[in-house]
């Protein structure tokens, strides 16, 4: 299976130009992706991208990832309603070096054939002055030809700065420089960065008359509308610090079946013939949940490494089956362990010795609940715990009685969501 057969079949490939395939068939192609050097760590909608050119080193072409140090510094209008936070040069530095160590653990940079390359558009943008830029490149794509672009057209009425504007030029120069400098002939990235992408090919035909490809993958979706990549607690984060590994693998856990049968196919190795089986075992036994098991060890292992992964199967277990005596009698550095990656919540300790109401405490002094409304209905429909026990009275008092070893209290949000309130 080629490099766009694979796409297709995982459900991912979007756009793709003509000749495309033909080239990618042809020889070993020299591809790159663009990544946004916002963070100093990417996220799970990054991941998407990052397999993207994990399958087409696989398939023997040479990827190119490219941070944009540049770029960062502007903005990009794609699929924003408002105008991205500029960063200085010395955030963006921490940034890229975060993104570079994550790449490290998905891209072969030491191949023979083939090897990942890391590069940064800053270092060909920093001495490049605003008066030879307009110069060399501005004169090559008109303005109607830029004004045409939906990255532009969806925000002509809220307003785009000239900054946001000449975003597709840096853009297109990042292809052209890569062209002529790496012999790098084709562009991928997301279906909002389409626009971006063929002003690159574009300008590398009219200033030097190459040819350039482009293609792009699916925005990914979840089944029920929301935004992928996105928890209560925010966004999932590759680096372990930000999202501890049991939360990772708690999101992949939780995925809904219909989710899992997608992310399967996007985000891991597995092959057709193993997915299959793997579909098959599922809707044979649905409650076993397969499909998300299999795909949850797959992401974080890759992402954190078998140890992690090994903890995060070990807390869940511990956390979902241990009593309530047997994690008081866990020292305190390992109750925490147990519990790391669970949402916590400090609360002052004179107030729960005082006494406080349950809804008060689900909704104003934490936020696990949004409203005192909320919370009581919850609590009424028999959907929450209190210390592994099933409360239905709203107007229970929560004192020192519940703490366990006089400082914490677990509190069970449905089926699946625990918290951790730390009285102190």
């Amino acid at each position: 299976m080629n490099f766009v057969e694979e796409l297709k079949w995982r459900g991912i490939l979007h756009d793709i130009m003509p000749g495309t395939e033909d080239l990618l068939n042809k020889e070993s192609v020299t591809g790159y992706i663009g990544f946004d050097p916002t963070a100093d760590s990417l996220h799970v909608g990054s991941l998407a991208q990052i397999m993207t050119l994990v399958r087409f080193q696989q398939a023997g072409h040479k990827p190119i990832a490219l941070v944009g140090g540049a770029t960062g510094m502007v903005g990009d209008p794609s699929g924003k309603s408002a105008e991205r936070n500029l960063l200085d040069e010395a955030s963006l530095q921490k940034n890229i070096n975060g993104i570079k160590a994550q790449l490290e653990k998905f891209l072969d940079f030491n191949s023979e054939t083939n090897k990942a390359e890391l590069v940064n558009n800053l270092d060909w943008m920093k001495d490049y002055s605003f008066l030879n830029f307009i110069r060399d490149i501005g004169k090559f794509l008109t303005v109607n030809y830029m004004m045409a672009k939906d990255s532009v057209q969806n925000r002509l009425e809220s307003g785009m700065s000239f900054t946001e504007f000449s975003y597709q030029l840096l853009q297109g120069f990042d292809f052209y420089h890569l062209y002529q400098a790496k012999n790098c002939k084709l562009q991928m990235g997301g279906s909002d960065q389409w626009g971006n992408i063929t002003s690159g090919t574009e300008l590398i035909r009219r200033k030097c008359g190459g040819e350039a490809f482009a293609l792009t993958t699916q925005l990914i979706k979840k089944s029920d509308g929301t935004k992928f990549g996105k928890s209560e607690g925010g966004n999932i984060w590759l680096d372990k610090t930000k999202t501890s590994p049991y939360r990772f693998y708690q999101f992949w856990l939780n995925a809904s079946d219909d989710d899992a049968k997608a992310f399967i196919r996007i985000f891991t190795l597995l092959n057709q013939t193993e997915i299959e089986a793997l579909e098959q075992q599922h809707a044979a036994s649905p409650h076993e949940r397969i499909l998300q098991k299999a795909l949850a060890k797959d992401v974080t292992v890759r992402v954190h490494g078998q140890e992690e992964y090994d903890n995060a199967i070990n807390t869940s277990s511990f956390l979902f089956n241990a009593s309530l005596e047997d994690l008081a009698a866990l020292r305190e550095d390992a109750f925490l362990d147990v519990f790391n990656g669970v949402p916590r919540f400090e609360v002052p300790k004179e107030i729960v010795e005082a006494g406080i109401g349950l809804l008060d405490l689900l909704a104003e002094q934490t936020n696990i609940l949004p409203s005192k409304g909320e919370a009581r209905k919850l609590v009424q429909g028999g959907g929450l715990s209190v210390n592994r026990e099933k409360i239905n009275d709203p107007q229970l008092k929560i004192s020192s009685g519940h703490l366990i070893n006089n400082k914490y209290i677990l509190i069970k949000k449905g089926r699946k969501d625990n918290f951790l309130l730390i009285a102190q």
